[in-house]
């Protein structure tokens, strides 16, 4: 069964950093791609950023130059270093894995104060 359980949520204020991880059951190989997605109460859900199997990433207009998503194949782990955080990056961040179909996590909060 494949698992991908997040962490690193939590509370910061506006500037600061987080850094998200999510750890899959299975190699990241399995995956065509890893991606981190958000929804912000009364939101769709939305991407954030995503890393296909040859490294090539995309991200959200919304976080690009302030978000960096990366990937450690090793321990089957993927990354999200948050910087310059505000406000409207206040969601519950999702990690998400494509074989293609989709795997989810659970979900970690991450609340930006000002």
């Amino acid at each position: 069964q494949v698992q991908l359980v997040e962490s690193g949520g939590g509370l910061v204020q506006a500037g600061g950093s987080l850094r998200l991880s999510c750890q899959a059951s299975i190699s990241l190989f399995s995956f065509n791609s890893m991606g981190w997605y958000r929804q912000a109460p009364g939101k769709q859900r939305e991407l954030v950023a995503e890393i296909n199997s040859d490294g090539v990433t995309n991200y959200a207009d919304s976080v690009k130059g302030r978000f960096t998503i990366s990937k450690d194949n090793a321990n089957n782990t993927i990354f999200l270093q948050m910087n310059s955080l505000k406000r409207e990056d206040t969601a519950v961040y999702y990690c998400r894995g494509r074989r293609p179909t989709n795997y989810w996590g659970q979900g970690t909060q991450v609340t930006v104060s000002s």
